[in-house]
């Protein structure tokens, strides 16, 4: 017998499909779509516009010379490669930067289940959260460029592995590259589902390349407040955009569902962490994801927050401590109160493979 109750639970049998559907991105492939996608994708480079921040720089052509290094930026000591356009805001060129890739067993447990979720962390970030916990990986840059067939490879061994699916971190400023990669490693019998694992701060322009490729979205949404957004995430615009670009991820995926096992194959999975005197953005938060999207989304309120990265020693003193027990009671109160009901929890048991 399975373990379901932390995905699927009771009164929610609607959103369990009785056979593992096909990943999107394969129809794409047989028709020669997701071909066509690489090639519109890699021309959003050449002036990038493949995020909100509109850089404008040419990426396309930032590749390395030979001995071409890496330049620290003194400030934040970004391991920051010498070839990538000055006014580049994700401090990326023409390749993706990737820090690690492995068999994830800390997501939820729809996507870990029991082989681990194949989990590919992308370097460097276009947001700037000051609170960030991947700090070294977000803001510093650590890890490595990776060719196309490089990053593809890095895909198949995570099947290989046994991961359930392909779970893409941080890929808001690396969608052409990710684009490419998928194409090769499709070709080369790729056939897990792929999950766009975001900060939300992501292009229309970006999703309506990915519209068919993604079989599960799960974006973050960090706070409603922009005043909030422009101190701790450096982007005032953040609310606008994570409204609108999770409006589009539902439009296309629609409520999570799973697998009779319990492993989520498509859908939108929405991430809210609680953050120290934020409820006010939690309620906001929540009431537009139950009245303008569905009160089917499926939600993870997030009780993981302590401070990290640019937050101690003085600098932001109201996010130096972890929100105390009441406060995350009032954002899961706040959650139900918004006539949220799929609230994922990390008390049952993890899932088991099937019965041979």
């Amino acid at each position: 017998m399975l373990e379901r109750r932390s995905t699927v639970g009771a009164g929610a049998s609607r959103f369990v499909v009785s056979e593992r559907p096909e990943p999107g991105y394969r129809l794409l492939l047989r028709t020669g779509e997701l071909a066509r996608r690489v090639e519109a994708a890699l021309a959003e480079l050449a002036s990038c516009t493949v995020c909100p921040r509109d850089c404008g720089v040419d990426r396309l052509h930032a590749v390395p010379a030979a001995g071409d290094g890496q330049s620290r930026d003194p400030g934040h000591a970004r391991a920051v490669p010498a070839h990538v356009p000055k006014g580049t805001a994700c401090f990326t060129g023409r390749q993706a930067r990737v820090a690690s890739a492995f068999p994830h067993f800390g997501e939820e447990d729809c996507l870990r289940g029991w082989n681990g979720s194949g989990t590919i962390f992308f370097s460097f970030c276009n947001l700037r959260c000051v609170f960030c916990q991947n700090w070294d990986v977000s803001q510093v840059g650590e890890g490595a460029e990776l060719r196309a067939d490089e990053l593809a490879a890095l895909m198949l061994d995570l099947q290989a592995r046994g991961c359930h699916n392909i779970n893409f971190v941080t890929p808001e400023h690396v969608v052409p590259q990710v684009l490419e990669a998928l194409l090769l490693a499709a070709e080369a019998g790729l056939r897990l589902p792929i999950v766009y694992n975001t900060s939300a701060y992501d292009s229309l322009r970006s999703l309506a390349l990915l519209d068919g490729v993604v079989d599960v979205y799960m974006p973050d949404f960090k706070y409603w407040n922009a005043e909030r957004s422009r101190r701790y995430l450096k982007a005032a615009d953040y609310p606008d955009v994570a409204r609108r670009t999770i409006r589009e991820m539902h439009r296309q995926v629609g409520p999570l569902t799973f697998d009779r096992h319990g492993l989520a194959v498509r859908g939108v999975l929405v991430r809210h962490l609680v953050m120290p005197d934020a409820l006010d953005d939690t309620r906001a938060i929540f009431r537009f994801l139950a009245d303008e999207m569905s009160a089917d989304t499926y939600v993870n309120v997030m009780d993981q927050y302590y401070p990290a990265g640019a937050v101690g020693e003085g600098r932001f003193p109201e996010l130096c401590r972890r929100p105390d027990g009441a406060t995350l009671l009032a954002a899961r109160q706040a959650a139900r109160a918004a006539g949220l009901w799929r609230l994922d929890t990390r008390w049952g048991a993890a899932l088991h493979p099937p019965d041979p």
